[in-house]
């Protein structure tokens, strides 16, 4: 099935580059099938980059999508044109009324604050909150998943001695669990963050379930609420490049920033990445999408309570 994509997105072209088949809102129109309504909160400053990222993963599904966009009335992105973000992003405000199949929560570049200093905290307290009785399953990434576990269930983040950074092998807790469907026992995640959330905190609360975890990187996904809410530390959703362009970005700035691990081939930025988690990537979303969103939704979409 296709994903239905807001018209003149510039995912759109992209993806069909990559014979992903979408199609935008207007076809979409004409066929009468009741899609699932998944809502995107991008807190990434390359927002393009990240809306694309996320539509390659979602599309790899037989089920169709219907897509919308969210942004903070709180926060004004500095490194995505304006236009963009008139055409395609819809305020909280404007939209909370309305009910979702699925959400996703993307990260933020402000992990080494203090959730209370962030500017838009309040905002996003109330979207936290907002999403358990509008939305059937919720998928927070990297910054908001240290967000939502510290503002539904009081976990803390801690700052990392150096950042952690490239590609980790992780393992499966609990190889039944419909979110691991088709995974092998080892899997590999991108990483890219200086904080991190820690087991023993998780452990004390009885809500909270750890489904997998690395040896090198940590905590990676936690569940709550029978899967409606996933909460996941890495990013999975990463392009082959993603990690490549952070990297030469800090070098440009004169940062003291060590070559991500396990990424490049023979650890040497120019020979390339060496691309090991995509697949798993792909099973992650589908998953999501399958058991957690589509068989936990109602038809009836203003049933979601």
């Amino acid at each position: 099935m296709p994903l239905n994509l807001p018209d003149r997105l510039p995912a759109i072209e992209l993806l069909k580059e990559e014979n992903i088949f979408v199609i935008d809102n207007s076809r979409a129109k004409h066929q009468d099938i009741r899609p699932l309504r998944i809502v995107i909160l991008n807190l990434m400053p390359l927002k393009i980059t990240t809306e694309t990222d996320l539509i390659r993963l979602l599309s790899n599904s037989p089920l169709q999508v219907e897509l919308s966009l969210m942004k903070l009335k709180s926060h004004t992105s500095k490194n995505t044109p304006v236009e963009h973000m008139k055409e395609f992003y819809v305020d909280f405000d404007t939209m909370k009324d309305e009910k979702f199949d699925g959400m996703i929560i993307t990260g933020a570049p402000v992990e080494q604050m203090d959730f209370e200093e962030v500017s838009y905290w309040s905002e996003i307290q109330e979207i936290f909150n907002w999403t358990r009785s509008h939305v059937t399953s919720t998928f927070y990434i990297c910054w908001a998943a240290q967000a939502g576990l510290y503002h539904h269930y009081g976990i803390p983040k801690y700052g990392l001695d150096k950042k952690m950074f490239g590609i980790f092998e992780h393992h499966v807790n609990d190889k039944l669990h419909p979110i691991f469907r088709g995974f092998d026992d080892t899997f590999f995640v991108p990483h890219s963050r200086h904080t991190e959330v820690r087991r023993e905190d998780i452990e004390k609360s009885d809500e909270l379930t750890i489904l997998s975890e690395s040896d090198d990187s940590g905590i990676y996904l936690v569940s709550a609420r029978g899967g409606r809410e996933f909460f996941v530390t890495g990013h999975s959703e990463y392009s082959p490049y993603t990690l490549d362009t952070e990297y030469r970005r800090d070098v440009d700035k004169g940062l003291d920033i060590e070559v991500p691990c396990n990424y490049y081939v023979n650890n040497d930025p120019n020979q390339g990445p060496y691309v090991r988690w995509r697949g798993h990537a792909n099973l992650l979303f589908a998953n999501w999408l399958n058991y957690f969103v589509y068989q936990e939704t109602p038809y009836n979409i203003n049933e979601i309570r």
